[in-house]
């Protein structure tokens, strides 16, 4: 790996920014969260209220003067920002600090380069370093302006910078095509689980719901879970019987967390396609946590953002053990499909109810609509007749047939992605309005 990650225990002052527009404003507490599950050594935490960013340092000159003096009285070793910045204010600011300067982005990077576990896990992290680090090669550093010779490595006349460069991009291309690899592994798997005709349903949240301690508590599993951010990090996936359904395959998945660096959403694609082909999501939620509402929005953008947002979902309010007066129930909507399950994964209360509650979801969930299939997709039509899903048949003027279906949603899935289709794409391109 190219960048390897600080080691732990250093000295760290974080600079919060309390900004202007509250869709950017970012928690300060989870702020903290994030410092220490990186392994910071935490002996300052800065505040800067009503901010207006700069394009030098982002913060004022007089807040840097401040910021440099507390690094000097501190020796601190390095400072880190709850807020995105770019390469030269990054470097503007190491200048004077003389330490290390580090982003939310660099912050979270760092952390999941500690929580990677597996082979797919850690080139996943360094995709996302490379690329972050990318335009961050300059550094202001003169050695790697001059031209050298770089035994082997250096182009003609190429300066150490376009070395480096180079090197990187070919490093990129690297990762890009091993981790193409593993998503076309993970799709031949889903297929091969469709073909066995096994649901998949994949736990999504915000970090910290307790998504793992859910998966152990309901498939006996020993799979890593800690009360800290981003615990998991490799997706999980372990066969599940259920009663009134049969066997589903459930999905441990990378928590989420609010503006969580596109270069992650991008670099982790593979993994959370787990979730965007499942055929049930359950979204763990912090039920003790008071900012819920918030995190549950930043869930649904993330899984906006892999077109997930509208596969079926059942909310799962975790930490039941932690509030009082609450019992583990089934909430249901005007139809009387379950919509959240309340339990507690920690003392197993509740974990009956939700198993109830898929089965009940996967087993009633129809898809009802009519189709227009030309003739490329014959076999599926055969096998819409074969299961007794056609209500009836019509042909329009070109001569492609008009099928109206009903069948359970879980079905419908199955049969379209045996033909090598993403169900929720298929029923955007041939379901009539």
């Amino acid at each position: 790996m190219f960048f390897e990650r600080h080691s732990g225990g250093e000295r760290a002052i974080l600079v919060h920014l309390d900004g202007q527009d509250p869709e950017a404003r970012e928690d300060p507490q989870e702020f903290r969260e994030l410092a220490l599950s990186a392994g910071a050594d935490i002996v300052s935490f800065v505040n800067v209220p009503r901010h207006r960013p700069t394009a030098k340092y982002l913060v004022g000159s007089g807040k840097v003067e401040e910021l440099r003096d507390l690094v000097k009285t501190e020796k601190s070793d390095i400072v880190i920002f709850n807020h995105v910045l770019t390469p030269s204010q990054e470097r503007n600011l190491e200048r004077v600090f003389e330490c290390r300067v580090l982003d939310r982005t660099g912050l979270i990077l760092d952390i999941f380069a500690q929580r990677a576990r597996t082979h797919e896990g850690k080139l996943q992290v360094e995709l996302a370093q490379l690329e972050h680090m990318s335009t961050r090669l300059v550094r202001g550093w003169t050695h790697l302006e001059r031209q050298g010779g770089g035994i082997g490595l250096r182009g003609p006349g190429e300066t150490q910078l376009e070395t480096d460069r180079r090197l990187l991009r070919v490093r990129l291309r690297q990762i890009k095509g091993r981790l193409e690899k593993v998503r076309s592994q993970r799709d031949q798997a889903r297929r091969g689980r469709s073909r066995a005709d096994i649901p998949t349903v994949s736990i999504v949240g915000y970090t910290n719901a307790g998504k793992s301690t859910l998966f152990n508590a309901v498939t006996d599993s020993d799979v890593y879970a800690a009360d800290q951010l981003f615990a998991t990090l490799d997706p999980t996936l372990r066969r599940l019987e259920v009663k009134d359904l049969g066997p589903i395959v459930l999905a441990d998945t990378v928590g989420f967390i609010r503006h969580l660096p596109h270069k992650l959403v991008e670099a982790f694609r593979a993994t959370l396609e787990e979730s965007s082909n499942s055929d049930l999501l359950l979204h763990v939620i912090d039920a003790h946590e008071p900012d819920r509402l918030e995190q549950i929005e930043q869930v649904m953008v993330v899984l906006g953002e892999i077109g997930a947002q509208d596969l079926p979902m059942l909310e799962v309010y975790n930490k039941l053990d932690l509030l009082e007066g609450v019992e583990p129930q089934i909430q249901r909507d005007a139809d009387g499909k379950p919509q959240r399950v309340w339990v507690s994964a920690r003392d197993g209360r509740g974990l009956d109810l939700l198993k109830q509650a898929i089965a009940e979801v996967l087993g009633n969930d129809l898809f009802v609509g009519t189709l227009r299939l030309t003739q490329e997709f014959a076999r599926l039509r055969a096998q819409f007749f074969n299961l007794g899903a056609v209500q009836s048949e019509e042909h329009d003027e070109e001569g492609q047939s008009l099928l109206a279906v009903r069948l359970p949603r879980v079905e419908f899935n199955r049969l379209v992605s045996r033909e090598g289709l993403q169900p929720l794409e298929f029923i955007e391109q041939h379901t009539l309005q």
